[in-house]
């Protein structure tokens, strides 16, 4: 019976059960093939993981973290519009929410830049930087992503996103502000008839900025190329769990007495890492979704780590060497593992490792655009030397040498010497000289 039941299932998900239905059927199926596989992600608990992780740092930085953006809010004199908005974050904890945010408001406006020095603002910028840093290395995660981005590259968009970033968002609120006390907007509000329609739109206001400024780190924060819609689909994905949750969240809390009874005055600190955790774990949901939809080939298997054979290692190094290589002598847009993941049909995770080692080896290097170029000379890199480190890399246990028989040591000599006969003083340079003549 389970076997037929999971027969059922994977028509109806992953075959035609639905999709054969017209528009409808195929938008149920792909809610229900996205829904599924978040279910699998979070039962694999990797995301759990990294949204616990992401509690303790927020627990850490939250001060400096909104330190740093007020302290240009100020200067713009919009931060007074801003700070009402936080109030709504830890909102579902009820009262208590609402003094716990003005403990951090009271520790915000208490740093002086003055008293604390120029080391003191240094450190607690990096503090900053470091959170950002750490929502960066999750959403990486969630997409594949096995570089992050450069120390210098961090720090100019980092400073941008809670800066720039700040003050934009600041802007924004301050003009909503100035537009709801305009006289139309106030006849509107006047009005017997359109007061709802307003009322409405206010109610939504708050799911649209958050919407919004999910959909924003989803197209910036991970180090690789996401496209607006598939940002947009994970906002709104996100944006609407998020929505939902905060009011079950809100009425969990209300209506937990028992909890107030077992966990007595720790209930509040018990409720806010409850509520600070299933934040950012809608945030990385909201992440998955959008990387599914950019990309439906994972959607059934998953994150698998790729199992590739010694045969698939080599090709896939001398491909990566080889279209370096010819990119570099006729330089076109660049090339870069996505590029060359394309080219080849490989997913980038499966080549992120071996270029990893390539690089680790002084075979490959990159650019401030994160572009691949050759390690060194091609006519230095021999081809013997780029089959030495995939049939090397990634090797672990013991580093003391394991005792071979003579007839296992004798055979893997000769395949060596092999080796090392049939490709001889052969280098990049002249693989490429031989298939890509230079006039």
């Amino acid at each position: 019976m389970i076997g037929a039941f999971r027969g059922k299932l994977d028509h109806y998900i992953w075959g035609d059960g639905l999709t054969r239905y017209g528009l409808a059927g195929r938008l149920s199926a792909g809610v229900l093939r996205n829904l599924w596989a978040v279910l699998r992600d979070i039962a694999s608990g990797q995301l759990n993981l990294r949204a616990m992780s992401l509690v303790y740092t927020t627990l850490l930085s939250v001060v400096p973290l909104i330190a740093v953006s007020f302290s240009a809010l100020k200067a713009f004199g919009v931060h007074e519009y801003i700070e009402p908005r936080l109030y709504g974050f830890l909102e579902p904890l009820g009262p208590v929410g609402v003094e716990w945010t003005d403990r951090i408001m009271d520790l915000v406006h208490g740093v002086n830049p003055q008293v604390l020095g120029g080391i003191g603002m240094i450190f607690f910028i990096y503090i900053a930087i470091s959170m950002v840093q750490k929502i960066e290395d999750a959403f990486n995660y969630v997409w594949y992503v096995s570089k992050p981005r450069s120390f210098a590259t961090r720090l100019v968009e980092y400073s941008t996103v809670l800066i720039v970033g700040a003050i934009a968002v600041g802007i924004a609120v301050k003009a909503l502000v100035e537009f709801s006390k305009e006289k139309l907007v106030v006849s509107i509000q006047e009005s017997e008839a359109l007061a709802p329609v307003l009322s409405i739109t206010d109610r939504l206001m708050p799911y649209a900025i958050t919407i919004l400024i999910f959909t924003f780190l989803y197209r910036f924060m991970p180090n690789t190329r996401v496209k607006f819609r598939s940002a947009l689909v994970g906002g709104v994905a996100g944006g609407f769990l998020w929505a939902t949750t905060a009011i079950i969240f809100a009425t969990f809390v209300a209506n937990s007495a028992s909890r107030q009874a077992i966990y007595a005055s720790f209930a509040v600190a018990i409720s806010a890492l409850i509520w600070l955790y299933l934040n950012w774990l809608i945030l990385l949901i909201g992440s998955q979704v959008a990387f599914y939809y950019q990309n439906p080939a994972y959607l059934r298997i998953g994150r698998r780590e790729p199992r590739l054979s010694n045969e698939m290692r080599e090709r896939i190094a001398f491909n990566i060497m080889y279209l370096v290589g010819r990119e570099f002598r006729n330089p076109v847009l660049g090339v870069d593992l996505r590029s060359i993941g394309r080219t080849l049909r490989i997913p980038t995770i499966t080549l992120a490792p071996i270029a990893l080692g390539l690089e680790e080896n002084g075979f490959l290097t990159t650019d401030e655009k994160e572009h691949l170029l050759p390690g060194k000379d091609m006519a230095c890199i021999k081809l013997r030397d780029i089959v030495a480190v995939v049939r090397t890399e990634g090797e672990t246990g013991s580093h003391r040498r394991p005792t071979w028989t003579d007839a296992v040591a004798s055979l893997g000599g000769q395949l060596d010497a092999a080796i090392a006969s049939k490709l001889g003083d052969r280098t990049l340079a002249d693989l490429l000289n031989e298939n890509e003549p230079t006039e």
